[in-house]
């Protein structure tokens, strides 16, 4: 494209340049970032294409939600948790805390905006430029021009649904567990509940609490950790024998307190997997499932273990060992994914195919060209603030390094 076009396709819309980094996500990550920018006094602007801070915790989860680890290695930077809260904060006490911490930093996203596409532009402007549209002027295209660009829109910006032979025959009620909050309605009729992460066990678990007769569909192995040893949460018991002990050594001291304390799962239909739960958290992200309840019932018979799916009929089921159940509804516990590749480009080298830096964690939070990642490192939240404060580190010693020269 010729500066020409290039320019003339500039002021077609209306463009902003932004003084300081452009923040693309409100979740904690996005805030995050915001609160360390404003504590070195470095303007930025957030966009956030929801209506609110957190939608993913707002919108999208369900009523008994609870964090999975303590209050201190779930909190953000510069703004601790109140001392009043709960050792596992619930939903409604994690959103009153990032809206209080919003309010502190007196952090102010620019809401209803969705970013459609960003890249550097390295030929004419030595910048980068991030299109979106907004619903809050029906629609209309804004085009920012900003030095940093900081890609905090998280591991879960979009759910997901595999495909599976007849589901559009099925009939009855099929939704994703981000549009589940509670069990009301369901009292007794026969649920498939499909995934059996820490989302899909505590589903059934609430589907339980409502008198529903909750199948889990468990296609893989699946590690199962009691929240707790003796008082003291597994995270933090894990994290503290990572100090001192390799990961395969960990692995055998965690899994001999899991038979300890729940028995043998697999008898239930729980297979662990040959690798260890820390060592494979490490290799791919997957988180074992903190135990709350689900196990009890599982063993009571209350929520049945079942093989995956071979296909859906007309309210029935068909699994992959033969057997055929009469279903009312579905639930995809089948967790999310990055939506980076959609609207991120050019950015390869930094992002691969399924939306991660390809850096694993510490490394993957700075690429080139002052891009950025916050949120990616399958942490949690943890992970997030790590991310966050380098990230604004960095940012700020060079906004500085302007500011003297006469830059910025």
């Amino acid at each position: 494209m010729s500066c020409e076009s290039d320019s003339a396709e500039l002021f077609a819309r209306p463009s902003i340049l932004v003084n300081g980094p452009l923040i693309v996500g409100a979740g904690p990550s996005g805030l995050a970032v915001g609160a360390c920018l404003k504590d070195l006094g470095v303007p930025f602007v957030i966009l956030e294409r929801a209506d609110c801070i957190a939608s993913l915790w707002q919108r999208k989860t369900y009523n008994r939600l609870k964090l999975h680890l303590p209050k201190k290695f779930c909190q953000l930077p510069k703004l601790p948790f109140p001392e009043d809260y709960p050792e596992y904060p619930s939903k409604k006490q994690f959103i009153a805390y990032l809206e209080s911490y919003a309010a502190h930093f007196g952090l102010e996203p620019q809401f209803d905006e969705t970013v459609r596409s960003a890249r550097y532009d390295d030929e004419v402007y030595g910048m980068w430029r991030v299109r979106t549209t907004t619903s809050r002027s029906g629609g209309t295209e804004v085009e920012y021009i900003c030095q940093w660009l900081v890609v905090a829109t998280g591991e879960n910006a979009e759910s997901v649904v595999p495909k599976v032979e007849g589901l559009e025959d099925f009939g009855g009620p099929i939704m994703h567990a981000c549009d589940y909050r509670h069990g009301e309605g369901y009292e007794g009729k026969k649920v498939l509940v499909v995934g059996c992460g820490n989302s899909g066990m505590e589903l059934c678990f609430d589907l339980c609490q409502f008198r529903a007769f909750p199948s889990m569909v468990v296609r893989s192995s699946v590690h199962v950790l009691p929240r707790e040893f003796l008082g003291v949460s597994t995270f933090e018991t894990a994290g503290k024998l990572m100090r001192w002990l390799p990961t395969w050594m960990v692995d055998k001291i965690l899994l001999s307190l899991a038979r300890m304390s729940l028995g043998d799962v697999e008898k239930y239909g729980l297979k662990r997997p040959r690798v260890g739960p820390m060592e494979l958290k490490s290799a791919t992200g997957k988180t074992p499932v903190l135990d709350t309840g689900a196990l009890s019932k599982i063993k009571s018979g209350d929520i049945k273990v079942v093989a995956g799916i071979k296909k859906f009929f007309p309210g029935r089921v068909e699994l992959v060992d033969g057997r055929v159940l009469d279903v009312d509804a579905v639930i995809f516990a089948t967790g999310y994914r990055s939506n980076v590749p959609s609207w991120l480009q050019g950015s390869s080298d930094f992002f691969s195919k399924d939306g991660f830096p390809k850096q694993q964690f510490p490394s993957g939070w700075k690429g080139r060209s002052g891009l950025y990642a916050v949120g990616f490192t399958r942490r949690g939240l943890s992970g997030a603030s790590f991310d966050a404060v380098r990230t604004a580190e960095d940012i700020g010693r060079i906004w500085k390094e302007e500011i003297k020269s006469g830059k910025a």
